[in-house]
């Protein structure tokens, strides 16, 4: 079903539009040269969707740091303008890594949002979140991330959206696949979930599968000075926005912000 003197279509969707916080925005994985210095799982989704037709349109409005009804409130309207036939749609972590938030809420909120983006028929994209067991500090909220995770196919079922499933990733539990922050994910992370996220919307691709080298075991004295330095260069300011409530995205603003062209070799 290509078209006359085209490429064949190999997906369905022409227009796709990115919304979320830091992790659709693609923090972890810098990229100077691509627009907001990031480049991230949603870029390089994109930059895969965008070789196998003739006119693809990418644009992303995730901005690092929103809370869910920041995303719905801010990021929601804009993105539907777009008149996108895919949209992918991460939010609600930076909720639920907070004490005293309540998943089955954030979940209840989350599903107002897929139906409204669900209103025009798009494909739409939502992820779980990974299991963070075995993570410093956010740890401690694997139990409301997997109520939330419950919650999540629930509505996925009832909308009949797409659930990019980090739970089962179990690649992520590689130190590697995380930033030096521990909160984001590394290049190598990213390209491995946009693996998975290609995976769940059924095409095919040729992002390097992740093949690690054995894990060399850190001298636990090591590891204790990594982990005061991390605290300090990464948790301690975590923390104090949070007491401050500011967020890492105070004056950013979205990286792409309209549906532009992608040519193949962007």
């Amino acid at each position: 079903m290509g078209h006359a003197g085209g490429m064949t279509q190999l997906h369905p969707w022409s227009r796709y539009v990115a919304i979320g916080d830091s992790f659709t925005e693609g923090i972890g994985d810098p990229e100077p040269r691509l627009p907001g210095g990031s480049r991230g799982w949603a870029d390089r989704v994109a930059e895969v969707l965008a070789t196998k037709t003739d006119d693809f349109a990418y644009a992303n409005l995730a901005i690092r740091g929103r809370l869910l009804q920041q995303i719905i409130d801010q990021q929601i309207e804009p993105a539907l303008e777009l008149r996108p036939d895919l949209i992918t749609m991460s939010g609600g972590g930076n909720d639920i890594i907070r004490p005293n938030t309540d998943p089955d809420v954030i979940a209840d909120r989350l599903e107002s949002a897929v139906a409204r983006l669900r209103a025009n028929d798009a494909t739409v994209v939502i992820f779980n979140g990974p299991d963070i067991g075995m993570t410093p500090v956010l740890g401690r909220a694997r139990g409301k991330v997997a109520i939330f995770n419950e919650n999540l196919r629930a509505i996925a079922a009832r909308h009949d959206v797409i659930v990019a499933d980090m739970w089962a990733l179990r690649e992520l539990k590689d130190p590697r696949m995380w930033a030096p922050d521990r909160l984001h994910f590394s290049p190598i992370g990213h390209n491995t979930i946009a693996r998975m996220v290609l995976d769940s919307l059924g095409v095919e691709n040729d992002l390097e599968p992740y093949s690690p080298e054995p894990l060399v075991r850190t001298p636990w004295r090591q590891a204790r000075v990594e982990d005061m330095e991390w605290a300090r260069e990464w948790l301690m300011p975590w923390v104090l926005r949070r007491i401050r409530h500011q967020s890492s995205g105070d004056g950013i603003s979205a990286k792409r912000p309209t549906a532009d062209g992608m040519s193949h070799r962007e």
